[in-house]
C-alpha cells in the first residue's frame, strides 16, 4: 500500500493490526460487560440505593440535566449510526459521538455529586477519581483505575488487578474472562503512557534543569519525578479521552484504509452504542439520587415533550 509505505518511511508508525486491534477489541471488552442485566433499571436502582438526595442545588441539578441531555443526544447519535451498510465514512464520528456520551455523563454526575463544573479534560478526569471513583459510584467496568502513577506501583496494581490473567487486546473477547484481561491491558497501557507525558513534563522543567539530571536513576531525581506522578491517576475518563486521540489522530488511517474490516467495524459501532447507553443509564440513575424529586419529574415531562431527538431509554422508568 503506497500510502502506509510513505507513512513508515517518515516515521515511526504504529503497526496497522495492532492499532486496529487495540481499537476496536477494547470497545467488544467494555461492551461485553455493558450489555447484560447489570445494566438494567433495577440493577441500577440497586447500585445507588444508599445513595442520599442532597440538598437543593439549583446551579448543579441545572448543569447536571444540561450535561445528561448532551450524553443523551450523543447515544442518540450512535443509535441513528446501526446498521449502516457501510461504517468506514461514520465510524471516527462514532468515536467522537461515543466520548462525548461518556464525557457529559461524567460531567452529569460531578455536578451531581458536588455542583463543580471542570472546564478542561484533564481537569474532569482528576475531579472524576476523587468525587466518582474512589467512592464506588460507578459499576464494572468503568470503576477500573490506577491512583499513583509511579512505574512500580503501576506494575503492582496491574498485576494485582489480573490476579494471573493473561488475556490481552491482540485477541477479539469473547468472554468475560477475555473482556478483562483485554480492559487491563488497555489500563495500563494508558497509566504508562500518562507516566511518560508527565516524565516528558518534569524533564522539561526549570527544577529538572537546575539539577543536572539526564534521567531518573538518581534519588533526586526519582523524587521529582515521583512528585509529579504520585498523584496522578488513570480512571475510565482519563481513557476515554486517550481513546478519542488515537483513534482520530495518530492511528486514525486504520479506520479508513487499508483491508477491508466492514464486518468488524459494523460490530464496532454497535459496542459503541451499548457502552455509551450503559454509561449514560448509568449516570442518569446515579442524579435521579441526588436532585429534588420534584425536578426530576419536571425534567422527565419537559425533555419527553421537547426533545428533538430520539431517546435512548425510558427516563420515566429511572
Amino acid at each position: 500500500m503506497w500510502l502506509l509505505n510513505r507513512l513508515f518511511d517518515q516515521g515511526d508508525q504504529p503497526t496497522p493490526r495492532f492499532a486496529f486491534q487495540g481499537t476496536v477489541n477494547w470497545m467488544r471488552a467494555l461492551s461485553i460487560y455493558s450489555e447484560g442485566n447489570e445494566f438494567s433499571h433495577e440493577s441500577l436502582k440497586s447500585f445507588y440505593l444508599r445513595v442520599q438526595r442532597r440538598p437543593r442545588n439549583e446551579a448543579g441539578d441545572t448543569l447536571a440535566l444540561e450535561c445528561l441531555t448532551m450524553a443523551m443526544h450523543n447515544v442518540s447519535a450512535l443509535d441513528s449510526m446501526e446498521g449502516i451498510e457501510n461504517p468506514y465514512p461514520i465510524v471516527r464520528s462514532a468515536i467522537v459521538s461515543w466520548y462525548y456520551a461518556t464525557y457529559y455523563s461524567s460531567k452529569a454526575m460531578l455536578a451531581g455529586s458536588s455542583g463543580t463544573d471542570p472546564q478542561t479534560h484533564a481537569s474532569a478526569g482528576r475531579i472524576f477519581q476523587s468525587e466518582i471513583v474512589d467512592r464506588g459510584l460507578v459499576k464494572q467496568p468503568f470503576d477500573l483505575s490506577i491512583t499513583n502513577l509511579i512505574p512500580s506501583n503501576i506494575k503492582s496494581e496491574i498485576t494485582s488487578l489480573r490476579s494471573g490473567n493473561t488475556h490481552d487486546l491482540n485477541a477479539l473477547p469473547e468472554n468475560k474472562d477475555m473482556a478483562f484481561g483485554a480492559l487491563c491491558s488497555y489500563l495500563k497501557g494508558t497509566a504508562e503512557y500518562e507516566q511518560w507525558r508527565l516524565e516528558e513534563q518534569v524533564k522539561s522543567s526549570s527544577e529538572y534543569r537546575r539539577g543536572g539530571f539526564n534521567s531518573f536513576r538518581t534519588n533526586a531525581a526519582k523524587a521529582l519525578r515521583d512528585a509529579k506522578l504520585s498523584p496522578s491517576n488513570v480512571n475510565y475518563l482519563v481513557q476515554a479521552f486517550r481513546y478519542r486521540g488515537k483513534a482520530n489522530y495518530r492511528d486514525a488511517i486504520y479506520l479508513s484504509y487499508g483491508s477491508d474490516q466492514t464486518e468488524q467495524l459494523n460490530q464496532f459501532v454497535e459496542d459503541l452504542c451499548i457502552v455509551s447507553r450503559a454509561y449514560t443509564l448509568m449516570a442518569a440513575h446515579y442524579l435521579v439520587r441526588r436532585i429534588v424529586s420534584s425536578d426530576w419529574e419536571a425534567y422527565v415531562e419537559d425533555i419527553g415533550n421537547y426533545a428533538q431527538f430520539d431517546l435512548p431509554f425510558e427516563l420515566n422508568e429511572i
